[in-house]
């Protein structure tokens, strides 16, 4: 696979990119981003936007009573019945 990472194109890896992240995987291993300073920059770019992003709301855990909620929520609309 390293040979055809090497001749990969900058949209076949952008392509490739939301799921090589996704993965949990190190983009910048890869060997295409290693020899490509436009890819290089779009990743440095995309972390960048994720670390502001994580810093903007602390994550929380929504209270237990949420799902009770939004089922009764659900409820009204539909007329209070429930499904058999």
């Amino acid at each position: 696979m390293t040979g055809e990472a090497d001749k990969m194109s900058c949209a076949e890896f952008q392509a490739q990119l939301p799921e090589l992240i996704g993965s949990g995987a190190d983009a910048s291993a890869h060997s295409h981003i290693q020899s490509c300073e436009l890819c290089q920059a779009l990743l440095a770019d995309l972390e960048t936007i994720a670390e502001a992003a994580r810093q903007l709301l602390p994550a929380e855990e929504p209270p237990d009573e949420l799902w009770e909620h939004i089922e009764s929520a659900i409820k009204s609309e539909a007329g209070g019945t429930e499904p058999a």
